[in-house]
């Protein structure tokens, strides 16, 4: 799937793929990947800017981990990362619920 239409979207992604948990860039990726079916495949060029964007914007805060010798950036959401992810995704959803209506010629 092309990714153009939804571009303006991913940090609505990467926000929600945090909800549950703090998880490392490539978990993030792998999270969105997975849960989209593999229709959203975004590069690591594109993920790893928009979470540095985010952290700078206070939606994430992040630490350092080492697992079996590899250290991890872990990206987690704060309190103002999560009302913005509420935010979006009811945004999201009017937006989508627009599109559909037109699509049907409601």
């Amino acid at each position: 799937m092309a990714r153009e239409p939804f571009s303006g979207h991913l940090e609505l992604l990467l926000l929600a793929a945090l909800r549950g948990e703090p998880r490392h860039g490539y978990a993030v990726m792998e999270h969105v990947r997975r849960a989209s079916g593999g229709r959203l495949d975004y590069p690591e060029g594109t993920v790893y800017p928009a979470l540095h964007r985010l952290e700078a914007d206070g939606m994430l805060t992040s630490r350092w981990s080492e697992v079996e010798g590899r250290r991890r950036r872990v990206y987690e959401l704060t309190a103002k990362g999560t009302r913005a992810l509420d935010s979006r995704r009811r945004d999201w959803e009017s937006f989508s619920q627009s599109i559909a209506a037109v699509l049907e010629g409601a």
